[in-house]
């Protein structure tokens, strides 16, 4: 059943003051009521950005068809050809975020995990209070791991939204998703920082560009997200979006619930979930546990020796498809018994539906920027018109907004390198400073597309337009106090 503001669970409701929307608030509810009415659902975003990056490479001389003479060429390809060569050029990184989804929702789901998410619900006493504190944790979880985030703070919020009478769903969606247009970069699992960090994951091209600055071809995760610049510049961030995640909360009447938005929030684990239905011999081996600790034995003994070999330290050996294989080993534990994690697996499928169609369509977007060379043609407008005080600025804008058109951090971030680092050195500005804005850039364009949101979005029941008002307002909160940091904090760093 449905928990509306009448809910015998609902445990606040807005009253005085709070029934007054701040600035900020009726600025979010203006540009919601407009992404309501005419954004396109989130596969019209890659729909119509197909068309203008094809547009765009037209404008620039890219030629409509050709491929290279040399078949291992990454560049020189007309735009059809690049779109084709991109088309299945994520298809690994498919995989990868459908299982993040569905692993990520198992262990949600599980009886231990279900209680400390339920524990988590209670903790905020109003809806203001309650969509504040769903960006906190959104950016915290993310700062640790961007997969897990996507997955456990979009759990937290349906359960808060279960529990709670008078909470704006959609406010609570874009705050649950927070931590991926701010902080996930500068954390551990920050796909920039990490490669360059390892000779093993860097390109030669790029570990070329590093040793012409610094004569080492890696540059060490200390002068990257752990540097003091780099962590007061998400200090700073994090304080920022909680406050204006508070401030953006709707109340009294301007505020949907779930059941005002038609979505059915049901509790994480149904109430039959444990019962057990062996009716013959043959469900024994469903039910027992034996093979669950036997798997889970099987999984820990690969993970100790994984990450005891693992060049470059754990945290650069800790990937998507070993992220992947904690979850599903996670899964299997807190389950238990092997038939409940086949239940949970076949709840969480119908979730990664989108990330299925949409992230083919966006590899070929890549394709058309990356094979073509309109990504170098780009940067070199901006390299052109940069200083050393104005290229961090431009950068971060630059790398917003191409992650619009190529949302995927790691490989935007393999193309661009050489380019950005580059013209780095020749401007003499700090080079593990470059990865850190190149990432808050990227991190930033999440707040504009959908593409990262489709995870959250599955899980919330929610489409892109219910919530893109409100992350659309969050970037133009963040996004200049993003500009004015790096370029302030630049000028505290030496070359390179």
């Amino acid at each position: 059943m449905s928990q509306g503001p009448h809910s015998t669970e609902a445990v606040a409701q807005p009253d005085g003051p709070d029934r007054e929307e701040t600035a900020v608030g009726r600025i979010a509810l203006r540009f919601t009521a407009f992404t309501e009415r005419w954004l396109p659902d989130s596969f019209g975003f890659v729909l119509v950005g197909t068309f203008l990056i094809a547009l765009l490479g037209l404008a620039t001389r890219v030629p409509l068809t050709g491929m290279p003479a040399d078949a291992a060429a990454t560049t020189g390809f007309g735009l059809v050809d690049a779109w084709g060569k991109g088309f299945w050029s994520l298809i690994q990184f498919t995989l990868q975020m459908t299982m993040i989804i569905i692993g990520g929702y198992a262990v949600a789901v599980s009886p231990p995990v279900a209680r400390v998410l339920a524990g988590l619900a209670r903790i905020p006493s109003t809806p203001r209070a309650a969509i504040a504190f769903t960006a906190a944790v959104s950016m915290l979880t993310s700062y640790l791991n961007w997969a897990f985030s996507l997955i456990f703070t979009a759990m937290m919020a349906r359960e808060i939204a279960r529990r709670m009478g008078g909470v704006d769903y959609r406010a609570l969606g874009a705050m649950a998703f927070l931590g991926l247009g701010t902080v996930w970069a500068q954390g551990l699992s920050g796909s920039a920082a990490l490669q360059v960090a390892s000779a093993g994951s860097n390109p030669k091209a790029v570990q070329d560009v590093i040793k012409e600055g610094r004569g080492s071809g890696v540059i060490p995760l200390t002068d990257t997200i752990f540097q003091w610049q780099s962590l007061v510049a998400t200090l700073i961030v994090f304080v920022v979006a909680v406050g204006v995640a508070w401030l953006i909360a709707p109340r009294g009447e301007a505020a949907k619930t779930a059941a005002d938005l038609g979505v059915e929030l049901k509790p994480l684990v149904p109430e039959d979930s444990t019962a057990q239905h062996t009716r013959r011999p043959g469900d024994w081996l469903e039910h027992s546990p034996l093979f669950t600790i036997l798997l889970a034995a099987l999984g820990l003994w690969y993970l100790i020796r994984y990450f005891d070999h693992a060049k470059g330290g754990a945290l650069n050996a800790l990937d998507l498809n070993t992220v992947n294989l904690i979850l599903i080993l996670l899964a299997l534990l807190l389950h238990w018994r092997p038939a409940n994690l086949v239940r949970a697996i076949r709840d969480a499928s119908p979730a990664a539906a989108g990330v299925l169609l949409q992230f083919p369509f966006y590899g070929g977007i890549f394709g058309m920027i990356a094979y073509t060379g309109l990504s170098k043609t780009i940067a070199g407008w901006l390299t052109s018109i940069a200083n050393a005080d104005l290229y961090p600025a431009l950068i971060a804008v630059y790398s917003c907004v191409l992650g619009i058109f190529v949302p995927s951090g790691g490989s935007k971030w393999v193309i661009e390198a050489p380019y950005v680092l580059d013209a780095a050195n020749q401007l003499h500005v700090n080079q593990g400073w470059m990865v850190v804005v190149y990432d808050l850039g990227e991190a930033s364009a999440n707040l504009l597309q959908p593409f990262w949101m489709l995870p959250t979005l599955a899980v919330l029941g929610l489409k892109a337009r219910h919530i893109m008002g409100f992350t659309f307002v969050m970037f133009l909160a963040c996004f200049p106090v993003v500009l004015v940091l790096v370029t302030v904090l630049a000028q505290t760093l030496s070359f390179p």
